[in-house]
């Protein structure tokens, strides 16, 4: 009896450990909320993706996108990607044989990594939101916060990011494209020329912690 005392106490406080560290996870818990008012703010331009079994946030002006999937067991390309035109990347100077196979696609430039095989499942309904959620929940490592901008993000591998404002109403970029310039520059592009774009040095921290300044491609956009 006194054994199976023991046990009890020790897995209620493993519980409570367990509760206290999620409640605690105040990047992850404010990326969620943060992401659901971009979602709020653009209802017409979130769209359910059966192609790719997942949700589309496609930017103010239609050349870009966020994807993330619905159940990463169906994923028929990419669990989270980002998605443009390459139009102003071939008028500032890009070879596409020169990119990686599959990095252009029917016209658009394709970034984006898998987050595993988990088949998917709900308490609720199977909303934009929920999606998103399940990245926070299933890899938490995936979302990050950039300090210096006040901005959470989505890490899509190879330097490239998907980031939207922890609040709207005092930041002047809600969502931006994050695109890492090594591979298109390798492919002949001037990244100083690339309309639309604009590239510039973006403070991060590098696998230290310590605060480092690295080149990078930005789209961005104010949707308030």
């Amino acid at each position: 009896m006194k054994n199976k005392l023991i046990i009890a106490a020790l897995s209620m406080v493993t519980i409570l450990s367990l509760s206290a560290c999620a409640n605690t996870d105040v990047v992850g818990n404010f990326a969620k909320t943060s992401f659901a008012e971009v979602l709020e703010a653009i209802p017409d331009r979130v769209f359910e993706d059966n192609l790719h079994v997942g949700w589309s946030l496609i930017s103010p002006d239609e050349t870009e996108r966020f994807f993330w999937s619905k159940d990463y067991s169906k994923s028929s390309l990419y669990d989270v990607m980002i998605e443009f035109d390459d139009t102003p990347f071939l008028n500032a100077g890009l070879d596409v044989s020169k990119l990686p196979e599959g990095t252009v696609v029917d016209e658009k430039i394709i970034l984006g990594t898998n987050l595993g095989n988990d088949k998917i499942t709900y308490d609720g309904d199977v909303t934009p939101e929920a999606s998103f959620n399940k990245i926070v929940e299933l890899y938490r490592s995936s979302i990050g916060y950039h300090e210096k901008l006040d901005h959470y993000n989505v890490d899509l591998g190879n330097g490239n990011k998907f980031e939207w404002a922890k609040d709207m109403s005092t930041n002047d970029k809600d969502i931006v494209f994050v695109v890492d310039p090594e591979i298109f520059i390798a492919a002949g592009v001037d990244p100083e020329n690339i309309e639309g774009w604009t590239y510039a040095s973006v403070p991060v921290k590098d696998a230290s912690g310590k605060p480092i300044e690295v080149m990078k491609l930005l789209k961005f956009f104010d949707l308030q």
